[in-house]
């Protein structure tokens, strides 16, 4: 937002949200909706969240 933030800062915070989307839209079964129910999805949702994660953990501390 012009006027709050200084002009190096601008747009760091979206450009992590869309990593991190991206990162979701990797595992096809979240991208594709398959599941009617909403626990379910959630479930494989939960499990993608800690598979990045690991990920990332395993990256940057291995």
């Amino acid at each position: 937002r012009r006027g709050i933030e200084s002009s190096q800062r601008l747009g760091r915070h979206r450009w992590v949200v869309e990593r991190t989307l991206a990162w979701f839209a990797k595992f096809r079964r979240l991208a594709i909706r398959y599941e009617r129910r909403a626990d379910i999805h959630l479930a494989f949702s939960t499990l993608a969240a800690a598979l990045i994660v690991w990920r990332f953990i395993e990256r940057w501390f291995c």
